[in-house]
């Protein structure tokens, strides 16, 4: 008796009858390094049903969606060769389990703990605080078609820019309020994400803006403006030139995403000494702080990780990113740094969001103490921030 096919036969056979809820894959035994458990359930996409893959890992869950008979073939494949050594398939009849324990396997069927169909969620619409559909902006930027649908070479993008405002949304909330809040994006790059920011803020909080978006690229800024125009964006611009050489004058608001090495330095002392509220910062790159450390050699308990260049290179950015945190604290403000954006989908995913409030001269010299004493460990003798501070 061949219980993995007798199991995988109940599973086609729920699918076929509509009668499938869902297949739970656990006890991993693969080499997928991470790796616990797979949950698979049917959804809609485009009209064509689908088997929906979530793998689950320590720290995060990555979806995938397949054909039923592709599916089908994987899951069967995995209990064959023992990748998944549990399996649980629950229909509306009846719930079947799998075990396979070194050379015995196991499949018993029980009564069903689910008496109705789930709803297929990709024919649900999510709640997007920035919607697809009557998005001009969205469709010139080619994040979505005439109709508003999402292309699916977009998909990230458009999640992208969602959780990009749900991240700011209640942080610009907290702001005092004011007549107009100014906002400043430096590196807006091709505008995706100071697009949806301005859209949100004039449009769905109803509050009078001006967001302005500085670009090196002059291609890229003639054609921001262009959409800005066309979109009737009264209070969107963007400017050519470089962070530093841009003359910040009133800011509530300073946003820099994945501004290269010191780039992000450069937004960031722009923030301070214009006395923005709140900065926002994704950095990228972190050059500057690796060459010192690869230069100075420090001796301490982590010098072992610099035999090796991918430790160096996150030990890089931690360390600058760090200071970074630190030295705006310095500066006056409370910071937070966390993911923001899972890395599969970009390796460059921390965000460093910084909110004014004031420090007390003894906090100040406590803080100097600790960028110090961080410095003189890892043999750092100056990082660009605290030089443009003048510290």
């Amino acid at each position: 008796m061949n219980h993995q096919k007798d199991f995988i036969s109940l599973f086609n056979k729920s699918l076929e009858e509509n009668t499938f809820v869902k297949v739970s894959l656990a006890n991993y035994n693969g080499l997928t390094e991470g790796l616990k458990n797979c949950y698979i359930k049917k959804a809609r996409i485009q009209n064509e049903d689908k088997l929906s893959f979530t793998f689950r890992y320590q720290t995060k869950d990555i979806v995938k969606n397949y054909s039923i008979k592709e599916g089908l073939s994987l899951a069967d494949e995995w209990l064959d060769k023992k990748e998944f050594r549990h399996a649980s398939l629950f229909a509306l009849e009846f719930d079947a389990v799998f075990e396979s324990n070194k050379d015995k396997t196991t499949l018993k069927k029980n009564k069903p703990t689910h008496y109705e169909l789930p709803s297929l969620e990709h024919n649900i619409k999510k709640n997007r605080l920035i919607a697809a559909e009557g998005k001009p902006y969205l469709k010139w930027l080619k994040i979505t078609d005439e109709k508003g649908n999402v292309f699916n070479h977009a998909q990230d993008k458009y999640k992208q820019i969602n959780h990009y405002v749900e991240v700011l949304s209640p942080l610009i909330k907290n702001l005092p309020k004011h007549d107009v809040l100014h906002v400043l994006d430096m590196g807006a790059g091709k505008g995706y994400l100071t697009f949806a920011l301005y859209d949100y803020l004039a449009d769905v909080l109803n509050l009078k803006t001006e967001v302005n978006g500085v670009e090196y690229r002059k291609d890229l800024v003639d054609i921001c403006n262009d959409i800005a125009v066309k979109s009737k964006f009264e209070g969107l611009s963007f400017v050519q030139g470089t962070i530093m050489d841009y003359d910040v004058k009133q800011v509530n608001v300073l946003i820099a995403l994945h501004a290269c090495d010191t780039a992000t330095d450069d937004a960031i002392y722009k923030g301070i000494l214009s006395g923005a509220e709140l900065i926002v910062v994704a950095p990228c790159c972190h050059k500057q702080i690796r060459r010192e450390l690869e230069q100075s050699k420090a001796k301490n308990e982590l010098d072992f990780l610099l035999k090796h260049g991918i430790y160096l290179e996150r030990e890089a950015e931690m360390v600058t990113d760090g200071l970074r945190s630190l030295l705006l604290e310095y500066a006056g403000y409370t910071t937070r740094v966390f993911e923001f954006i899972s890395g599969e989908h970009t390796p460059k995913n921390v965000m460093i969001v910084a909110e004014k409030k004031s420090k007390t001269e003894a906090q100040k010299k406590e803080l100097l103490v600790k960028i110090n004493e961080t410095k003189a460990y890892f043999g750092i003798r100056n990082h660009h921030l605290e030089k443009l501070m003048g510290l």
